[in-house]
C-alpha cells in the first residue's frame, strides 16, 4: 500500500465550474450552452404542486424554469417566474380562484404552446443567432427536441448564456392583447377605487 500525503486547501484556491474551461463566444455553436438531458437530470415538478410552493422552491434553488410532469412523469408543460409572478396570481384571483389553492397545472405554459429548437440545429446556428430568436419570441428558455428519436433532449436558457458569456441578455415577455387589456382594466378599476 502506498503512503499518500494529503495537503491543506490553499486559502486562495478558487472553486471551479465546468463552464470556466470552455471558452465560448457569440459565434460559438449553440451546443456549447445546451443542457443535455442525457447528461443532466431535467428539473421537473408535479402539476399538482401548489403554485405558491413552486415559487418558493424555485426561488430557494435559484431555478427559473421547471418542466411540469403528469403522474406518468411525462411533460405536460413548463412553469417559470413569468407564470408565477404576482400579476398572474392577481389575474386568477379576479377570475375567482384562491391564490393559495392554485396549482402549477393551473398556471403553466401548456405543452401545445411551447416552441422548441430542433436538436439537429445545435451545431448549425450560433449563440448570437439564438439570442436574437429568443428576443424576437420573448422566450427566456428554449426546449430542444429531437423528433427523430421522439425525445425532449434538453433546454437552453438565456440566463445561462448571459452567465457563460458574461454579457447581459435582456429578453422581454411579449405583450399579448390579453396582457394589455388586463393592465388597462386594472388601472381603470384603480382610478375608481378611491
Amino acid at each position: 500500500m502506498k503512503n499518500i500525503h494529503l495537503v491543506s486547501l490553499d486559502s486562495n484556491a478558487h472553486l471551479v465550474h465546468p463552464e470556466e474551461f470552455n471558452e465560448i463566444t457569440l459565434d460559438s455553436s449553440v451546443r456549447h450552452i445546451f443542457t443535455d438531458f442525457k447528461k443532466h437530470q431535467p428539473l421537473v415538478i408535479d402539476e399538482d404542486t401548489l403554485a405558491c410552493d413552486a415559487l418558493y422552491l424555485m426561488e430557494k434553488a435559484h431555478v427559473h424554469l421547471q418542466l411540469v410532469v403528469d403522474k406518468n412523469n411525462e411533460l405536460i408543460g413548463t412553469i417559470s417566474h413569468n407564470e408565477l409572478n404576482e400579476q398572474q396570481f392577481l389575474i386568477q384571483q379576479k377570475k375567482g380562484f384562491d391564490r393559495y389553492q392554485l396549482t402549477v397545472g393551473d398556471l403553466m405554459l401548456e405543452r401545445d404552446n411551447i416552441k422548441g429548437l430542433h436538436y439537429r440545429l445545435l451545431d448549425l446556428i450560433s449563440i448570437a443567432d439564438l439570442i436574437e430568436t429568443l428576443k424576437k419570441e420573448g422566450m427566456q428558455h428554449c426546449l430542444v427536441t429531437d423528433p427523430d428519436s421522439k425525445q425532449i433532449r434538453g433546454v437552453i436558457s438565456a440566463r445561462d448564456i448571459s452567465r457563460r458569456l458574461h454579457i447581459p441578455v435582456d429578453i422581454e415577455s411579449p405583450q399579448t392583447f390579453v396582457n394589455i387589456f388586463e393592465a388597462v382594466n386594472d388601472s381603470h378599476h384603480l382610478q375608481y377605487a378611491f
